[in-house]
């Protein structure tokens, strides 16, 4: 009987403590809750499609619990923001209590409907937060913007895009045989998670040094700028032909650049100039048995390689700074590789001509040339470039091997020689080229090159 009576006291003392830390609620005017911000920010969010999280933590600083009457939205059911409160979908929510230095978390979106504006624009609202007879808040602020939308589109005629509002990619957009898309300077091309442009037609985007066109994700948040993978990448076909990129910035993907095929004529298949390629999940230009004429371009951050040709192909590479330093990833495969070979029933000739430029990283090995097919023919000129690799095969030909090329500042993405640089002065004369007065007689920030000139994409005179 005594057994009984004490384990009948033991869960009464329970059940009157547990009563009593229920009502253990603090009412003092003088109470406060804190907040992990003061203000939530989305950056830029484009009209009718759904922005990233924000999370906002509540906390409770006082050592008995607070009961928080009432957390809504000021705008309530009309407004552009949507909250999820300790794990409930509402845009508001009544009588929930935060324990005595505990928290609770609010998870908010924004979602903004179309207009007319062309340029960005201001959507604001507030949490608010009622408690011991006075209230709170938290302001919301994002940053709207228009936009292009293109969900699946195949372009069948010659098209132009211009710079008035951004063109945001869902899924894919296919530029058609025959078809020519035209994208005018200072055009962003956004893509959403895991879109493509396919290129079987031509793609003409030629920016110009203050107009530059963007290819990168459409997350625009700060959290995103640098964010590799966001979409798969541009991709030229066999029967794409005669495209050009000029002046443009390609972020924040897959596979940068893809091309698969020869030329058809005696235009280059896909002329590459004053451009940066960056922030790539694996690759930046993949090639398979296919061509590249390439000048001026500053190459950095991917995952594996900067610049990948297997299969043979012909690859015309002057002026460009190629920089594998691992930032982001632990890379193990060289920046710059070309090969003859894909498999053993894909093989074809390889040649590959390489002035001036710069092909430097944290592995040992930062370019090779790989022959891996007895029956190819791989002829290689390699002419005035300063090297990253192991071998001495290319000390020769006014080539500088496994010199620092001493960059300003590497870790912000400067990558312009310092005065002091061994890359000052050693270019071959490039002059005769028949490129020379239409790309390689001015750099990437468009400096005229003067011979002896830098290697590399960026000249100091």
């Amino acid at each position: 009987m005594r057994l009984k009576l004490l384990f009948l006291g033991i869960v009464l003392s329970f059940f009157f403590a547990a009563c009593n830390k229920d009502e253990d609620v603090t009412f003092d005017l003088d109470a406060k809750v804190n907040f992990s911000i003061d203000s939530v920010l989305f950056d830029t969010v484009f009209t009718s499609i759904g922005s990233s999280t924000r999370r906002l933590k509540v906390y409770n600083p006082n050592a008995k619990a607070i009961n928080i009457n009432n957390i809504k939205l000021s705008g309530g059911n009309a407004s552009a923001f949507s909250l999820n409160i300790n794990g409930m979908a509402a845009p508001e929510t009544s009588d929930l209590k935060i324990n005595g230095n505990d928290s609770i978390n609010v998870f908010i979106k924004v979602n903004i409907n179309p207009t007319n504006q062309s340029l960005p624009f201001i959507v604001q609202d507030s949490i608010l937060f009622y408690f011991n007879g006075k209230k709170q808040s938290i302001p919301l602020v994002a940053y709207g913007q228009n936009a292009n939308f293109i969900n699946s589109n195949t372009i069948q005629t010659n098209t132009t895009w211009n710079s008035k509002l951004p063109y945001l990619i869902y899924k894919s957009v296919t530029v058609a045989k025959d078809a020519n898309l035209t994208i005018a300077p200072g055009t962003k091309i956004l893509f959403h998670g895991n879109s493509t442009m396919s290129i079987k037609g031509t793609l003409t985007a030629v920016g110009t040094k203050s107009d530059s066109i963007l290819f990168a994700g459409d997350r625009l948040e700060k959290l995103y700028m640098d964010e590799t993978g966001q979409w798969n990448g541009l991709h030229f076909y066999p029967e794409s032909k005669n495209s050009q990129i000029n002046y443009a910035i390609i972020k924040n993907g897959v596979a940068g650049i893809t091309v698969d095929s020869l030329s058809e004529n005696n235009k280059p298949k896909l002329l590459l100039t004053n451009s940066i390629i960056k922030n790539m999940e694996v690759v930046g230009f993949l090639g398979y048995q296919t061509e590249l004429t390439a000048f001026n371009n500053l190459f950095f951050n991917c995952g594996q390689y900067l610049l990948y040709g297997v299969g043979g192909g012909v690859y015309n590479l002057k002026q460009n700074t190629f920089v594998g330093y691992n930032l982001n990833f632990p890379r193990k495969t060289a920046a710059v590789y070309l090969s003859d070979y894909i498999s053993n029933t894909q093989s074809a000739n390889l040649t590959a001509e390489l002035y001036n430029n710069i092909i430097w990283g944290n592995l040992v090995d930062e370019f090779t040339i790989d022959k891996k097919d007895s029956k190819t023919t791989v002829i290689a000129t390699i002419k005035n470039n300063l090297l990253k690799v192991s071998t001495m095969t290319y000390a020769t030909n006014g080539n500088i091997l496994n010199m620092d090329p001493s960059f300003t500042n590497p870790e912000m993405g400067n990558f312009k020689l310092n005065k002091v640089s061994p890359a000052n002065n050693k270019g071959f004369n490039l002059s005769s080229d028949v490129y020379f007065n239409t790309y390689l007689h001015k750099d990437l920030i468009n400096k005229a090159r003067i011979f002896p000139s830098e290697i590399g994409c960026y000249e100091n005179n």
